[in-house]
């Protein structure tokens, strides 16, 4: 494992970026098969208009990708303030690279078979994660 308390912010950076590849992939090729011709779209139009159009599986990446880019935000932000404040331990990078991995496979999950429960564990284990990491950086920056 990296020793870097980094290494984790910057794994899932990656990951949210390739999620937008995927997307990407996905939504054009469903667009491609629904007929749907995005020259004669009105002005202003949003990807999320497609919603109703598109098959349920071309929206979950888009949904994922949506996803990436809330609660992730947080952990980059407790992640900076541990390096910073000198909170890089055994656990903080078990905590981050657990985090990681968990909205990791979350992303597949709903990405693919997109089944609640599963959806919900997995983001409750990567939110308790979080939580941790976060009391630690308050704990950290405030000796």
């Amino acid at each position: 494992m990296p020793t870097s308390l980094l290494a984790p912010a910057a794994i899932l950076a990656l990951w949210t970026l390739i999620m937008l590849i995927w997307l990407g992939v996905s939504r054009f090729s469903a667009i491609a098969r629904s007929g749907v011709d995005v020259k004669n779209a009105p002005p202003g139009g949003r990807g999320q208009d497609l919603e109703a159009i598109l098959p349920p599986q071309a929206n979950w990446k888009r949904h994922n990708y949506s996803h990436l880019l809330e609660q992730p935000v947080l952990f980059y932000a407790v992640i900076l303030c541990l390096h910073l404040s000198g909170g890089t331990s055994d656990l903080t990078r078990y905590l981050a690279w657990a985090y990681v991995a968990l909205r990791i496979i979350h992303s597949l999950w709903q990405a693919t078979t997109n089944r609640i429960p599963v959806r919900l564990m997995l983001f409750t284990l990567s939110t308790i994660c979080l939580f941790a990491l976060t009391i630690l950086a308050v704990v950290t920056t405030m000796g």
